[in-house]
């Protein structure tokens, strides 16, 4: 099926320059406990396109893959994540982390800590953010007056190796380019502007800086209706229930957090799945998605949009990101079919939609109210694109979401791709999501979710025959996967929210 060869990720905007090495956090001049580490006051600090330069797919690390190897000196996508950082083992010491010649080294490493940080870039219009890095928990003090090599252990933080590859299709025109990437438009604030100052009317006009053929975008302008009464019926609950859209966010995640209570709730995050120092934190507000899980100088890297960050909605989405994303990622690493050549000789099928749609379950997991409002709204917005103009679009929105702001991202992702967008045309990836779900929960009284995690980045079509390959040594399991009896519970409840039948499903799927 076409989505299951599409590449995922929740970023629209890509950086125009490698923003990592502007720091404006005055540097420490030595060794500091974590009591002394405070955030310093930003007058009018400001991020612009700071972080949007990876997907958070494995198929697209995949796709890259074979770049790496026939012409390593221009591959420029994401790395593979190669080694994880056993949960349990404990680290004598924290080495020094280094962002960009600021290093910070902890030796009092009694309690666990986060490192805060501030980036800018040199871009006129800037936007605040703030950088988090959290150290390993459960470490043994090395004193401060013992030499650097008494420590016969240091905290070894993830990194991505250069990827081994060979041709993952015969698509020879994108191998120097993610599609992802080249579908971002340059323009999009100026034909913003323009559209809202034609009252919704004039149709944006879209302009790349390595525009696609037009065979290409053709086979990702292939939407489905195949669960689109599903989609629609999963949002006139919420709204019956609620009123509006606006009323079912505040109701069901709550107010939006300051960057200080989204820091402190990451790093309890991180503490209780065991990743404290293993993952950089970016908090922004320049992204179009609520959060992305990607790879930044070979660092595992989240980035946090803080005008979506609600305090009921927040773990959902570290759930989604490092709990499903960044565990399957470092489980995939000590498998057989880590490589394009092993997924190839053990046949693997795609791993999306199991992927994102695991993920999206994992995002509403343990709410009050689990309705999959947003895997229904990107389903149904991409169909509606295939067949209307950005206009038109924008406007039959308005049916399910009323503020502008927020229809115009919904057609800015499902119209990405297209120039003139008074045509109809879409760019279909985003409904993977609820297809993800709903293929998950038909078959989820028959997958072993834990060893679905355990396996890596594989469908769960393939989770039986590959079992008996499988390394299971120091796999990483997330918590709330723990209690499989509780986690089927939840499964039972998003189906029951979402007016989801066996019988219903088994017809579709």
């Amino acid at each position: 099926m076409m989505l299951e060869s599409i590449d995922v990720t929740e970023n629209l905007r890509w950086p125009e320059m490698e923003t990592s090495k502007s720091c404006v956090l005055s540097p420490m001049e030595k060794p500091v406990s974590p009591s002394q580490l405070h955030l310093e006051h930003i007058s009018s600090g400001i991020l612009k396109d700071l972080f949007n330069n990876a997907t958070n797919s494995y198929n697209t690390l995949l796709q890259k893959e074979s770049d790496a190897q026939e012409n390593p000196k221009h591959s420029t996508g994401p790395k593979r994540v190669s080694t994880a950082t056993h949960r349990e083992r404990h680290l004598p010491s924290l080495a020094p982390l280094s962002m960009s010649g600021l290093a910070f080294g902890c030796r009092d490493t009694r309690h666990a800590q986060s490192v805060f940080s501030c980036f800018s870039t040199s871009n006129s219009k800037q936007t605040n953010s703030i950088t988090v890095l959290g150290s390993s928990i459960r470490l043994s003090p090395c004193p401060i007056s013992k030499p650097k090599n008494s420590c016969p252990a240091r905290t070894k933080l993830p990194q991505l190796p250069r990827a081994l590859s060979t041709a993952r299709d015969g698509e020879n025109s994108l191998k120097k380019l993610c599609i992802l990437t080249a579908i971002k438009p340059f323009n999009v604030e100026k034909e913003k502007a323009r559209f809202f100052k034609s009252d919704f009317k004039n149709n944006p006009q879209f302009e790349y800086s390595n525009p696609l053929p037009p065979q290409v975008l053709a086979k990702y302008n292939n939407a489905s209706d195949r669960f689109l009464t599903q989609a629609v019926r999963i949002m006139e609950l919420a709204l019956q229930k609620y009123g509006s859209y606006e009323k079912f966010e505040q109701a069901t995640g709550g107010n939006l957090l300051t960057k200080s209570r989204i820091g402190s709730h990451v790093k309890k995050y991180m503490e209780k799945e065991g990743c404290t120092g293993e993952i950089v934190v970016h908090l922004t507000d320049d992204l179009l998605s609520r959060a992305s899980m990607t790879v930044v100088n070979g660092r595992p890297t989240l980035t946090i949009n803080i005008s979506t960050a609600r305090e009921q909605w927040l773990e959902g989405m570290l759930r989604h990101e490092i709990g499903t994303h960044y565990f399957r990622g470092i489980n995939n690493s000590r498998q057989p079919w880590s490589s394009i050549a092993g997924r190839k000789k053990h046949g693997l099928r795609p791993i999306n939609p199991t992927e994102e749609g695991l993920a999206s379950i994992h995002s509403v997991l343990f709410r009050k109210d689990p309705i999959l409002w947003r895997a229904a709204l990107l389903y149904y917005t991409v169909y509606q694109a295939s067949h209307m103009s950005f206009s038109q679009l924008f406007h039959d929105l308005r049916r399910f979401v009323h503020d502008p702001n927020t229809r115009w991202d919904y057609c800015v992702r499902a119209k990405r791709g297209q120039t003139d967008t008074t045509l109809p045309g879409c760019f279909c990836k985003d409904q993977v999501y609820l297809d993800g779900i709903l293929k998950i929960l038909r078959h989820r009284e028959k997958i072993d979710f834990q060893l679905l995690m355990a396996l890596g980045k594989v469908s769960y079509e393939d989770v039986e025959r590959l079992k008996g390959l499988a390394l299971m040594d120091h796999v990483r399991i997330p918590h709330f996967l723990q209690d499989q009896a509780h986690y089927t519970e939840q499964l039972h409840k998003i189906m029951e929210v979402n007016q989801l039948t066996d019988a219903e499903l088994s017809t579709l799927i």
